[in-house]
């Protein structure tokens, strides 16, 4: 059975699309904040969600935004606002429709039976869900090659992005600089090792709350670097 998340503030229309979706058996969890629907979102797995724009606390097009970052769960956003602009935000934002209200119950069970079916046949044609390390409050989609810190996105260059994520995928193991520069720079080490002392430098000021005390990049003194779990 499909598992569908409302998250709308007006609980009569939630009751009302909830009680037209269980007749057509899906499963359906009513959340009336924006800032609690969000969190059930990312918590738990959810087969499609259905988010009203004008929320509590945090509005649907931030939350829209925070679940693109992490799933690819098909979102219908509905709203009473008409402006093409809002729409334009939505869809952009990673919405796979807008349904302005107010609109037909049974038009709404439509849409998510289409695009529940299309997800099916989109993940059954081999789409893969991002390929994801994390660590602690770091997170690092291999796939997208974004890394973010306790929730907050952090810019990184290429190589830097290579170092973080070649330690974080080896963590406890000590490497030297050599080894270092020779995996991540693809060449052997002609005395360019400090390059990798200055990669390191640089990621600790992104990672590190304190940087003369690392939890994460430690050095091993007169041998390397490891990262701690």
């Amino acid at each position: 059975m499909s598992r569908i998340l409302i998250i709308e503030d007006e609980l009569a229309i939630a009751e009302l699309e909830k009680d037209y979706l269980e007749l057509s058996q899906f499963e359906v969890i009513i959340e009336t904040r924006g800032d609690a629907g969000l969190k059930l979102a990312m918590e738990e797995k959810f087969d499609l969600i259905i988010l009203d724009l004008m929320l509590p606390n945090i509005d649907g097009f931030e939350i829209c935004r925070q679940i693109r970052e992490e799933k690819n769960t098909p979102i219908i956003m509905v709203s009473a606002k008409k402006d093409d602009i809002d729409k334009i935000r939505g869809l952009g934002l990673g919405a796979d429709d807008y349904m302005t209200k107010p609109f037909s119950p049974s038009e709404l069970v439509a849409r998510v039976k289409a695009h529940l079916a299309r997800y099916e046949r989109l993940i059954g044609s081999g789409i893969k869900e991002n390929d994801i390390v994390e660590i602690r409050g770091i997170k690092i989609d291999k796939t997208a090659r974004r890394v973010y810190i306790n929730g907050e996105e952090k810019t990184f260059t290429t190589k830097e992005f290579d170092l973080l994520t070649f330690l974080a995928q080896n963590p406890n193991h000590v490497f030297s600089k050599e080894e270092l520069f020779k995996e991540i720079w693809d060449m052997e080490s002609i005395g360019d090792i400090a390059t990798v002392t200055v990669h390191i430098k640089k990621i600790r000021e992104k990672i590190e709350a304190n940087t003369s005390k690392p939890q994460y990049i430690e050095t091993i003194w007169g041998v390397g670097y490891r990262f701690k779990v």
